[in-house]
């Protein structure tokens, strides 16, 4: 018998299977977009600018849009005012009279209505950009969330602030005292939604200032202003008669969908990220792998 060679078929050695390289899945890609946008980062000027710009030129284009339904907004006026005088809370038409009564005091009060309410907003925006950059984005989600909501409220319920009610005894303070500023009033009031008084948002953006404010400042008086002003805030838009009470209660229904937005989509509120090392100046930022 001759010599029987025996061959067995050669096969390349297997590599572990975590060395086989896959392929790039667009449920991969999705993933790591989601993750770097939920990345607090430092976040760009000119991008901040023109976003906050384009935002607030929307929404008041937006709310403005929304039709002015004098009758429905005057019935559910007179709604609320019953509501509110059925369980002994009908306190605007008394701060509004008591007020209205020191002509420097309620000026003054015609004046933060009309100036504050963007001014203080718009400072604490830029004191979390250079202050608080790892924070920002997320702070300012809780702000749009909050705004956006808002839009549905001047659409599905109009709302006539006291001083236009028919018969509610209300002083309108800018037209008696002929001050400056106010879109609600006056000479200006043709450029502005006058039936989208629910919810407040001279509510929902100061508790959202003072809310950082408290959160973030370091220096214990600010953190007291930071508390005080929205509470100033509610005195005057009811002194002023641009608000019921219950209009303040709806802005902040509408802050506490913005803070659950945020939650969501970060996993925690815009405070309890991570906080800069003792000793450092800068805001933390996430380090790159």
């Amino acid at each position: 018998m001759g010599d029987a060679t025996v061959r067995t078929s050669e096969r390349p050695p297997e590599r572990p299977e975590e060395d086989v390289p896959r392929p790039v899945g667009d449920g991969t890609r999705r993933r790591g977009l989601l993750r770097r946008l939920r990345t607090p980062h430092r976040p760009r000027l000119w991008f901040e600018v023109l976003l906050v710009a384009v935002s607030y030129w929307t929404y008041s284009q937006v709310r403005n849009a929304v039709p002015e339904q004098r009758a429905a907004a005057l019935r559910n006026a007179d709604w609320i005012w019953r509501v509110e005088h059925l369980f002994g809370l009908d306190v605007e038409d008394t701060v509004n009279h008591a007020v209205n009564s020191v002509t420097w005091l309620v000026v003054g009060m015609n004046y933060y209505y009309a100036t504050l309410h963007f001014v203080v907003t718009l400072g604490v925006l830029v004191w979390l950009f250079r202050s608080h950059p790892g924070r920002y984005a997320a702070t300012r989600l809780v702000l749009f969330a909050t705004t956006a909501v808002a839009l549905l409220g001047y659409y599905l319920y109009p709302l006539a602030p006291p001083r236009l009610m028919r018969g509610g005894g209300f002083v309108d303070t800018v037209l008696v005292h002929r001050t400056w500023g106010s879109m609600a009033s006056g000479d200006l009031k043709s450029m502005s939604n006058q039936y989208a008084a629910m919810p407040s948002m001279h509510i929902g953006w100061s508790v959202w200032c003072g809310l950082t404010i408290f959160a973030l400042a370091s220096v214990p008086w600010v953190r007291v202003l930071g508390l005080l002003y929205p509470v100033a805030t509610l005195v005057v838009i009811v002194a002023t008669a641009n608000h019921f009470w219950l209009d303040a209660v709806g802005g902040l229904l509408c802050l506490a969908f913005g803070y659950t937005v945020t939650s969501l989509w970060y996993g925690t509120l815009p405070y309890a990220l991570p906080r800069p090392a003792p000793g450092r100046r800068r805001e933390w930022l996430p380090t790159k792998a």
